[in-house]
């Protein structure tokens, strides 16, 4: 079988498939925007706690959530009939979090409650493990139903469309709400989770054939196993999987930009500077993925991995650039900058996704993707440490080493072999 066609599809339906993914795409972003991991998450952190440990235990949770749910549940999804469903159900599962959120902020009169930080950090989890469940789901769905050399322009239609909506619900909304005395978390909640349900029912026009069903035994032990065999044996997959490894740091830093953006400064940051940061970040999301797709797709992913693990690497640098520039006293007119390049951050996570699905065959790719998802978490455990050290040493420090890291994991993608020039899935794995 030729690595570049999905089983499950014919021209007609394929294309149709690609509409429905993106709109499904674009309105998750659309809600997503709302609650940005380097901005608005750690933001409401600083909120309702402000510590930077407490602030360093997002990406750990987040990464925990996004690795060991779908690595337990890949077997059941694989034997599903319809994998759909699995994308939808998780969908609307991801807003529950959020709607209980702003159902608390909206009924609370005094914010700064003692045990807000841990309900926050209790269903912040409860939502990566949906969003995990919900990435396994999209990219098993993306596998079986598109073409490999299709799916960089599923990324791009869903980056560039999801820029504009998402950019003009910002523009509308986002900066009058923060301006509000309580941050306006209630109604950016609220939208968050509305926003996800209505991405969820998009994924009913998906138009997928009935696979062939079997019974799945709850055996955790066993999936594990599963997924250490499948790493031991394929040296494409160790190799990605080192090279997303180094990639980690980059993200482990989310919640710590707003915090060295504004640590000169001699005001808080305003609203207007909060929905600048979030805005810039995901116009370059949409720029990213339309270049991204369009060299994924002509030439394959590693080379398009390599220039994002560059930009990824330069992104500390320029940070800790950008912030030790004054700008009239206040934050920097030019630290958006940074943002903006933090924008390459889940463009590579999706181009990692699209390499692993290359690796194998449609009925293995849920497997794939949760062990490369588990091999990504295994840097956040240090999160609540890095948290600890930037409050310990200060940023420079903390922000340079994981540079490091980053760009070594750039220069690694030179020993990743290119799915798309191999006759047979899996043909690497002898190497």
């Amino acid at each position: 079988m030729n690595r570049t066609h999905a089983p499950d599809t014919d021209a007609e339906q394929e294309s149709h498939n690609i509409i429905v993914l993106a709109v499904h795409q674009v309105l998750i972003r659309v809600a997503w925007v709302f609650k940005t991991e380097t901005v608005i998450m750690p933001a409401f952190m600083d909120h309702i706690a402000g510590a930077g440990w407490l602030r360093g235990c997002l990406p750990v949770l987040n990464r925990f959530g996004q690795s060991i749910p779908p690595l337990l549940l890949s077997e059941k999804l694989r034997n599903a009939r319809y994998k759909k469903w699995t994308l939808l159900t998780s969908s609307i599962v991801m807003s529950i979090p959020f709607l209980v959120l702003a159902a608390i902020w909206v009924t609370i009169e005094e914010k700064r409650q003692p045990w807000l930080p841990y309900v926050f950090l209790m269903l912040y989890l409860c939502f990566f493990s949906a969003v995990g469940i919900n990435q396994l789901a999209f990219g098993t769905v993306q596998g079986k139903l598109i073409r490999a050399d299709r799916r960089g322009r599923l990324m791009s239609i869903a980056g560039i469309v999801g820029t504009f909506f998402s950019v003009a619900g910002l523009l509308l909304f986002l900066t009058d709400w923060l301006e509000r005395e309580d941050g306006g978390f209630g109604l950016i909640f609220g939208f968050t989770g509305i926003g996800f349900v209505i991405g969820g029912l998009s994924v009913a026009f998906i138009k997928e054939s009935a696979d062939q069903a079997s019974p799945t035994k709850w055996a955790i032990a066993q999936r594990f196993r599963e997924s250490w065999q499948t790493l031991m044996h394929d040296t494409g997959l160790q190799r990605l999987a080192i090279v997303s490894v180094c990639f980690s740091p980059l993200m482990l830093l989310f919640p710590h930009y707003q915090a060295l953006g504004r640590q000169g400064a001699t005001i808080q940051a305003s609203g207007s500077d909060l929905m600048m940061w979030v805005a810039a970040q995901n116009i370059t999301v949409g720029l990213y993925s339309l270049v991204a797709g369009y060299i994924a797709d002509r030439f394959g992913n590693r080379l398009v991995l390599r220039g994002q693990l560059l930009v990824g690497a330069a992104t500390p640098l320029i940070a800790l650039s950008l912030a030790s520039t004054p700008g009239d006293n206040t934050l920097s007119d030019w630290y958006w900058v940074t943002f903006a390049m933090l924008g390459v951050a889940p463009v590579t996570l999706r181009t990692l996704t699209n390499f692993n699905l290359e690796l194998t065959t449609p009925d293995n790719h849920p497997l794939y993707v949760s062990t490369l998802n588990v091999c990504i978490a295994v840097p956040f455990a240090a999160a609540p440490l890095v948290g600890y050290l930037v409050d310990a040493i200060g940023f420079t420090v903390v922000f340079l080493f994981c540079s490091c890291i980053t760009a070594t994991g750039c220069v690694l993608t030179f020993w990743l072999p290119e799915p798309r020039h191999d006759q047979q899935p899996g043909s690497h794995s002898a190497e």
